[in-house]
């Protein structure tokens, strides 16, 4: 049933968030990033530019990167959304990406970090060994002011090398 709240008529989503099934009444101008922040409570999607243009809010929809920022949350109606919470299998260690970050420095202030970790999850889910070129290419649209990128092109590089097996079916396979 949809509920007229004002002049706004609420409707209902329901996804998949983080492995976890997910139903709201929400207006139907709901932001992605707002329904996963200020809905549901989980803070590490960031929001940045607010116009899709510097990569802080990515999470995975289905897998794929997207921008939440640019996206309503009614379009993703279905699907399964994960966010830099729910990447790590049942939630208890760090996916291999996560690790990788942190061993390799690819982090300072760590604003762009959640965005860069679900674009390089989902880069290595397609691509398990990918080379250089490929790894800047998918990191395209994530902006960082403070690392210089080189450090997370190798945190991406330690990633594939301690996920062997890659299973491209499941984005969200640490393959630990």
């Amino acid at each position: 049933m949809n509920e007229v709240v004002g002049i706004i008529q609420m409707q209902k989503v329901r996804l998949t968030l983080n492995r976890r099934a997910v139903e709201a009444e929400i207006p139907p101008t709901t932001l992605l990033v707002d329904f996963i922040r200020g809905h549901e409570g989980l803070t590490g999607t960031h929001v940045g530019c607010d116009t899709a243009q510097c990569g802080a809010c990515t999470v995975l929809a289905d897998g794929e990167p997207v921008r939440s920022c640019s996206v309503l949350a009614l379009q993703v109606q279905g699907r399964c959304i994960t966010t830099i919470e729910g990447l790590a299998q049942g939630g208890q260690a760090l996916h291999p990406v996560q690790e990788a970050f942190i061993e390799t420095h690819g982090l300072q202030c760590g604003f762009c970090t959640p965005g860069m970790v679900m674009s390089c999850a989902a880069l290595l889910a397609r691509n398990p060994n990918p080379d250089e070129r490929a790894i800047v290419a998918a990191l395209e649209g994530n902006i960082c002011r403070c690392t210089g990128y080189v450090n997370i092109v190798k945190a991406v590089q330690a990633a594939a090398a301690r996920m062997p097996a890659a299973r491209v079916d499941d984005p969200l396979d640490s393959r630990a």
